[in-house]
């Protein structure tokens, strides 16, 4: 009879593990999740979290980049495949009412969500960092737009581009508190209408377009 191995550690779907990391953080907020709760998810040991993905903050911090690789790229990709700055903040609040609300996965944004009651100053000020990065992009874009021609000369690109992220985050919320799809699309689509028109209609009608 064969002697029985010991002291091997678990085999597991490093992939699989991050997967159920992710959704578990999504839902919980990052002081909601404890240790144990990972390795419940992940279904590994603490020594084998430990060795392949660090601490709980570390594994955090692949886990919001994973993140924004995955769920969370339907911004990015907006802003690379369409013409406008317009164009892509959009597509990326439609898409964002149809992912926030998606049965197949927790409600919301992860780095939004995560956020919530967080007590760690150095997650809480990652987060916070992301938010703000993302909010700089958008109004670099929208300065780019303005230069171009594309936006009105009057547009205020740094108010525009909060007022853009607060909706964005607000639907995030709204997610989590049960508004549908549908919902989040029609308040898109009043976000959007608060938005400059292009410049080419503004010149048919200057006076009437709004200014942010």
């Amino acid at each position: 009879m064969a002697t029985k191995q010991r002291g091997r550690p678990r085999s597991f779907d490093r992939e699989t593990a991050l997967e159920h990391a992710i959704r578990t953080f999504w839902e919980n907020g990052y002081e909601g999740t404890s240790v144990s709760d990972l390795t419940r998810v992940m279904g590994i040991g603490a020594p084998s979290l430990y060795a392949a993905f660090g601490d709980k903050r570390t594994l955090f911090d692949e886990v919001v980049v994973r993140y924004g690789a995955t769920h969370g790229a339907f911004g990015g990709r907006a802003f690379e495949e369409e013409p406008t700055v317009r164009d892509a903040v959009s597509r990326m609040l439609r898409e964002a009412a149809a992912e926030f609300t998606d049965p197949g996965h927790p409600r919301g944004c992860l780095v939004v969500t995560a956020a919530t009651n967080c007590t760690t100053p150095e997650v809480e000020g990652a987060l916070r960092e992301r938010r703000n990065a993302n909010v700089a992009d958008i109004e670099s874009r929208i300065r780019a737009s303005v230069a171009a021609g594309e936006l009105p000369d009057r547009t205020d690109p740094a108010g525009l581009a909060r007022y853009t992220a607060a909706v964005f985050q607000g639907m995030s919320q709204q997610a989590r508190d049960g508004a549908t799809r549908e919902d989040l699309e029609a308040v898109a689509d009043l976000a959007m209408a608060a938005w400059p028109r292009p410049r080419a209609v503004v010149g048919e009608d200057r006076a009437s377009a709004p200014a942010m």
